[in-house]
């Protein structure tokens, strides 16, 4: 299964619900940055998505972006073979 990093901050409804879908589809571990409690994660996350909302979601290399974009990538059938990529 292919490395998940998120960034989130501890309160953000939508980075729970992400988290909650990435573990109903057998995500065991996550790289969480938490963007609140780090100095300059937040900069280094805009940097690297062009984004400032959280969550922001990487699959491997692959920007997958917020959790609207991770529900949609799942309703699609997207989201599983982008995890269990080798």
């Amino acid at each position: 299964m292919q490395n998940v990093k998120i960034y989130t901050t501890g309160t953000c409804p939508y980075c729970i619900h992400a988290k909650q879908l990435l573990k109903a589809r057998g995500v065991s571990v996550l790289d969480e940055i938490r963007v609140d409690m780090i100095a300059g994660e937040r900069q280094k996350m805009t940097e690297l998505t062009g984004r400032r909302t959280v969550p922001q979601i990487f699959i491997g290399e692959t920007h997958v972006g917020g959790c609207d974009d991770l529900v949609a990538l799942d309703s699609k059938g997207g989201l599983m073979p982008l995890l269990n990529a080798a």
